[in-house]
């Protein structure tokens, strides 16, 4: 792919960018003004090219950031090319998509999920625990639960804002996926008492580890009957 092709490819985002939208976004950190559905359906129309999801990329945009992970291939990234990428990623829709949709896909994703797991920088660590959440549900074999739980108990109250997110969900992940350490999971929540009083809209799941893992239990049980 040309250069040319990466400025068609920023001049049809711009004209996609919606001033509303930018300023709902902002308020999350998130600075473009792109709706997510026409950004995929121009990432649908575009396919998957790897070379022009580098180029868009190293533009710095985040809706061409955001593009360049709908259209990239997940397992053609080095593992220092992703730690890289992460440590750029500072729109959190773009770390979460970047997390999400490329990382969790790679053959790199466990080592990075250690190495970015102990990482000093919390952004860097909520990515890390992230990763450790989806192994809670979907790969739990090898990993320490009880001393998971034990880091979480100890850091949880007092990390920032996206890493105690990060952990807070792997907390509940563990009491919902594995019975045998629920118990341990809501009293840890109940005595840490983190995100209790998070706004939470009509029908959703509250994000205060008790009441979800407690809610998606039910529901767990109730396809089970």
């Amino acid at each position: 792919m040309t250069e040319t092709t990466v400025s068609e490819v920023l001049a049809e985002l711009a004209a996609l960018e919606d001033p509303k939208i930018r300023q709902v976004n902002e308020k999350h950190g998130d600075d473009h003004g792109v709706n997510l559905g026409k950004l995929r359906a121009l990432a649908k129309r575009l396919k998957t090219q790897q070379d022009l999801a580098r180029r868009l990329w190293r533009t710095g945009d985040t809706a061409a950031r955001l593009l360049s992970l709908l259209i990239c291939r997940p397992k053609a990234f080095e593992r220092d090319e992703l730690d890289a990428m992460l440590r750029e990623a500072r729109a959190p829709k773009v770390h979460d998509w970047l997390v999400n949709y490329v990382v969790k896909k790679s053959p790199h994703a466990e080592a990075l999920r250690m190495a970015w797991s102990a990482d000093p920088d919390p952004v860097v660590a909520s990515a890390g625990w992230a990763l450790t959440t989806d192994r809670v549900a979907k790969k739990p074999d090898g990993l320490d639960l009880a001393g998971l739980l034990d880091v979480i108990e100890s850091e949880l109250r007092a990390a920032p804002d996206r890493l105690q997110w990060a952990m807070n969900h792997c907390l509940a992940q563990i009491g919902i996926e594995h019975a045998a350490h629920r118990a341990r999971a809501i009293a840890i929540g109940e005595r840490l008492q983190v995100l209790k009083d998070y706004p939470t809209p009509p029908g959703c799941t509250s994000p205060y580890a008790p009441t979800w893992i407690a809610e998606m239990v039910r529901r767990q049980d109730d396809k089970g009957s």
